[in-house]
């Protein structure tokens, strides 16, 4: 959360699960430094639970300062590829977004990841903007992921640069292979002025009629099954409250 309550206030009934709810983190991602995504909070209460951190160039200072012991954390530049543990690969990967918490911009760096191991592969392109950064990352580690999950949310006309349409959205999942599509970074946060539940209706029509990938809605904690290409999520963003 920002220092001022309401600069990104979350929605209610977002908050369902808390840091005591957290099992133990093997290997803890970072995006970026923005208040909604490196919580000061949030990151000192779970230190104990944290084996190691990935985190993009710059980002591991905040890490220390507020207490992590620097043998616990790793700082990458674009395209590096950690060896996690045996057989599993986290790749550090480009993003088109920005950094920056107060009134310095741009001192550190912000990134996407993808996931390899046991025979499956994730995606989760942290904040960005549509770009060739997606033809290019298919490119140099290849395309075909089980899962990706793309920037849906917090859209609008100024932030074009940094933030994706769910149609856009979509088409980053097409381009990158995906089986199943996961519209990521909407529905906590009140950041852009479309309504809260808009890019959910607007995901399940740029993805109408496509068979290539799949969407898949899950409600907060609700289990996804990557193998499972039968499993249904209802429409819960449009049940009235």
């Amino acid at each position: 959360m920002a220092p001022i309550p309401w600069v990104n206030r979350a929605f209610d009934g977002t908050h369902v699960y808390g840091v005591e709810d957290m099992p133990e983190i093997d290997q803890l991602l970072i995006t970026h430094d923005h208040w909604d995504h490196l919580d000061h909070p949030t990151i000192t209460a779970l230190e104990s639970k944290v084996r190691k951190v990935i985190a993009p160039l710059g980002v591991g200072s905040y890490f220390e300062q507020w207490g992590y012991a620097r043998d616990k954390l790793r700082e990458a530049d674009w395209y590096t590829a950690v060896e996690a543990a045996s057989g599993f690969t986290i790749h550090v990967l480009p993003a088109r977004h920005f950094s920056g918490r107060l009134v310095e911009r741009n001192k550190t760096l912000w990134a996407a990841y993808a996931l390899e191991g046991n025979g499956r592969r994730l995606f989760f392109s942290g904040d960005t903007g549509f770009g060739p950064h997606f033809e290019e990352i298919a490119r140099r580690i290849g395309a075909g992921f089980d899962l990706v999950a793309t920037d849906n949310g917090q859209y609008n006309e100024r932030w074009a640069h940094v933030h994706m349409t769910p149609e856009e959205a979509f088409r980053a999942a097409q381009i990158l292979g995906a089986k199943a599509w996961l519209p990521a970074h909407v529905g906590k946060f009140r950041l852009a002025r479309h309504a809260w539940n808009e890019p959910f209706d607007r995901a399940v029509a740029a993805s109408a009629g496509q068979t290539d990938v799949r969407l898949v809605t899950p409600r907060i904690g609700e289990p996804l099954r990557l193998g499972a290409t039968d499993q249904r999520f209802e429409a819960w963003w449009q049940v009235p409250h």
